[in-house]
């Protein structure tokens, strides 16, 4: 056992000495005869045995400031910490004997021979302080720590007051604390406290912070010399920041004049040791330590701590108060692994970066989340997660008119805006035709299936209402008419109407369902509603009756948000709430169940399903029980190389454009819009979004076995109640009309076609054969063509085709 490191046991003169230690205060030290007056304050006249006796012994249970650490999904990889003071304890068998022996040397060199109380300091200190001397302390080592404690532990200012004034009081109340700790404790376990709990200066709290920001090393490591300039620290960090002029002289000389000699003289190193630690250089510059999501070891990966912060600050398990939560993130000493899949991030801001600069005011966000869990896997945007510098600005001047006559910058390239969760001043951007996809699962719900039929036009006369001056307004009315971006005329199902997304079917299917059923439907699968039109619409289910463009997605809504939503069909229905957490442990290793995926069920499984299948029409796969007959992001099937689904869509005049396409393990939803302006006059692109989204998902699925998507158990859903249309070849367009109408189909006239039928009349319909209950059937017309010459009469009759399936 090295000399310097004496053990003592608490034996019988342990005892006597902590006694004659209680008789030296309850005099006052020494009589009071042998003091000036100035010493016998109304405190310490009051000081007697019994004032002593009642003075509390018992220090509170307190946990010094830790630091919270953010893990990747690897849990290895660090993205970033967080802290009120930069502290993490370690044990004293991981701290460097050098760095013991020196702090012993620096604040208490008897450590090991007194019982908490040096008596002949506090004498020394009383008579020199009383006679206006130069200040001194007399603290030993376990009176300062129990100083500390009392701070760490006090649940008011006063309690942090009391614990740290220049008074009498506190001294004798340190005293009593001190006496007791040292019968609780070893003196390794004092030791081990005070270097974990110490002030070094430069936001380093406790040995292992310290020798990170000066030293960047761990505390095992540190030398004599470092050793030495840590101790001389903690006396005044301020004082002796080495980083300053003032401060590097004072600290050098307080390391080699007084703490490496007092080491010498403990017999903790030789005289050569000495001598060889004094040439080293005291360091002028010390680590930057980064702090919160602006210090994330890659920037890309800003926006996904954004998001774990304002995740954690929303969690009630961690305080009834942000300013708790926060509190107990930045000294809680948590371990938190998030969610966020390095590869997928990586991949997301590759591709982003291809197409789009960082420097343009137009935004393209890619979020992704896990099916059936609810895990955020990736968030990334063609922006720097920072703040933009007020004294050497980056960021252009705002898009907004507005804001631009007032000289506001916008958030191009730099910003912490959650531009890709929303928050804040961020309520979202019309996605567009995406939402349509809650019309689908609304209709299903009410019964509708996806082979349900209606005939289109270009233009659709709604029962909705708008103002006669919108440019969507029937002529002269104030019915809402909307158009297709194409043409869009025919007989569609669900699987094709979504596959062209036809505007013409979604608002009668909206219609029959109900809009106030649709914007229900969003709202179970996760939709936020953050514009306060939006959420008054959504809350109000009368006003929601007639939110007739709500399917077509003028809501505004986030990239997270939707990515959600299309995640929840690929987990058979079940909603799971976003979560960028895998797991949290304690300081402690205690594992929460905060942010566990947590899941209610927002539709049946075969709606889910159902609407799923009708959702690999748009993105170039095929349905498994229906037919698409086109696409409009048909090459995602290919990119990704796996069984897709999604939807894209586009705002009036292109003001903002998007893509979502999942597989069974992701869901990625991109945006590409202009977060300053919504009213901007640029065209997004589907040629940036598309190819962002889609190679993002491919990168993520590299390796991943492919998986198909589960049919729904009943083909009910699918194909619904069918009934055999009946045969009107030939008929008049009057007669066959009755004959389909009587038949319960809605009947409409379509356009001509070759036929061996006279001109005028019935050609045959469209759909031929079968089709859903009450569907739409189109009565073809004859353009008599191919009409053939009357038999004679009584002549052979030339075998037909079949008769009232048309052609």
């Amino acid at each position: 056992m090295t000399s310097w490191l004496r053990r003592r046991d608490h034996n019988i003169f342990t005892n006597a000495t902590s006694l004659m230690v209680c008789g030296l205060l309850a005099g006052v030290v020494v009589a009071a005869a042998a003091f000036p007056a100035a010493a016998m304050t109304g405190l310490a006249a009051k000081a007697g045995g019994q004032t002593f006796a009642n003075l509390p012994s018992e220090l509170k249970e307190f946990s010094s400031p830790q630091i919270s650490r953010i893990y990747a999904s690897d849990g290895r990889t660090q993205l970033s910490q967080f802290y009120d003071e930069f502290r993490s304890d370690v044990p004293l068998k991981d701290i460097s004997k050098n760095m013991q022996a020196a702090i012993l040397a620096a604040e208490d060199r008897k450590f090991y021979d007194h019982n908490g109380v040096d008596l002949k300091g506090v004498a020394r200190a009383f008579v020199g302080n009383s006679q206006g001397g130069a200040q001194q302390g007399a603290s030993t080592l376990t009176m300062q720590y129990v100083r500390m404690s009392l701070a760490y532990s006090a649940t008011n200012p006063q309690e942090v007051v009391d614990a740290t004034e220049d008074s009498a009081k506190r001294k004798i109340t340190e005293m009593k604390y001190a006496l007791q700790v040292e019968k609780q404790l070893t003196k390794d376990q004092i030791l081990e406290r005070y270097l974990n709990t110490a002030p070094f200066g430069a936001q380093a709290y406790g040995v292992f912070a310290a020798s990170q920001v000066y030293f960047n090393k761990k505390p095992k490591d540190l030398s004599i010399a470092e050793s030495a300039m840590l101790a001389g620290m903690v006396k005044a960090p301020t004082s002796y920041n080495p980083t300053t002029p003032a401060g590097h002289k004072e600290i050098t000389a307080r390391r080699d004049n007084y703490i490496i000699p007092g080491m010498v003289t403990m017999g903790a190193i030789t005289q050569a040791q000495a001598d060889e630690a004094k040439k080293e250089k005291v360091p002028t510059k010390v680590k930057q330590i980064g702090n919160g999501c602006t210090s994330v070891a890659k920037n890309y990966w800003g926006f996904f701590c954004d998001y774990f912060y304002r995740w954690w600050m929303q969690q009630p398990a961690f305080g009834s108060t942000e300013y708790d939560r926060e509190r107990r993130l930045k000294s809680g000493g948590y371990r938190v692994v998030t969610t966020i899949d390095l590869k997928g991030q990586a991949a997301a801001r590759t591709e982003i970066a291809k197409r789009q600069k960082d420097e343009s005011q137009n935004a393209v966000l890619l979020a992704g989340i896990e099916p059936a869990t609810g895990k955020v896997r990736l968030l990334a945007a063609n922006r720097k997660y920072k703040l933009d510098d007020p004294d050497n600005p980056q960021n252009k001047i705002s898009s907004d008119p507005k804001k631009a006559a007032k000289k506001i910058r916008g958030t191009h390239p730099n910003t912490t805006n959650p531009l890709l969760s929303g928050g804040g001043d961020i309520n979202g951007y019309q996605a567009g035709s995406v939402f349509k996809i809650f019309t689908i699962i609304a209709g299903l719900e009410a019964g509708y299936p996806l082979g349900y039929t209606i005939k289109t036009e270009a233009q659709y006369e709604s029962k909705y209402k708008t103002s006669p001056s919108d440019s969507s307004a029937c002529r002269g009315t104030s019915q809402w008419c909307p158009k297709n971006s194409g043409k869009g005329v025919g007989v569609f199902t669900m699987w094709s109407a979504f596959a062209k997304s036809i505007n013409t079917y979604f608002v009668p299917l909206e219609e029959r369902a109900g809009a106030d059923k649709v914007v229900a439907v969003a709202k179970r699968f996760g939709v936020q509603f953050r514009a306060g039109n939006d959420k008054d619409m959504a809350d109000n289910p009368e006003k929601a009756k007639g939110w007739g463009a709500f399917t077509l997605g003028v809501s505004s809504s986030t990239p997270l948000d939707m990515a959600n939503a299309y995640a929840t069909l690929a987990g058979d229905g079940m909603y799971c709430q976003p979560t960028p957490v895998e797991n949290i442990t304690t300081k402690d290793g205690e594992k929460l169940e905060i942010g566990k995926p947590h899941c209610i069920r927002a539709t049946t499984k075969d709606v889910a399903r159902a609407a799923l299948d009708a959702a690999r029409c748009p993105v170039g796969d095929s349905a498994q029980m229906g037919a698409c007959n086109g696409s409009t992001a048909g090459p995602t099937k290919g990119i990704v190389g796996h069984p897709v689904f999604g939807k894209s869509g586009t705002t009036d005049n292109d003001k903002t454009a998007s893509l979502i396409a999942g597989t069974t393990k992701l869901v990625v939803a991109g945006y590409m819009a202009n977060p300053d302006y919504a009213e901007h006059r640029d065209r997004m692109s589907h040629d940036i979004i598309n190819p962002a989204v889609q190679h993002t998902l491919k990168e993520y699925m590299k390796g991943k076995p492919k998986q198909q998507f589960k049919k729904p158990g009943s083909t009910k859903i699918a194909y619904g109640d069918q009934r055999s249309i009946p045969n009107v070849e030939c008929d008049s367009l009057g007669a066959a009309r009755a004959k389909l109408e009587s038949a319960g189909f809605e009947v409409s006239i379509g356009s001509e076609v070759d036929s061996k039928c006279p001109k005028g009349t019935a050609a045959g319909t469209n759909p031929s054969g079968r089709t859903i209950k009450n569907g739409a059937v189109i009565i073809e017309v004859s353009n008599g063509k191919n009409e053939k010459p009357e038999t004679p009469e009584g002549g052979p009759q030339p075998p037909g085709p079949g008769r009232g399936n048309g052609n």
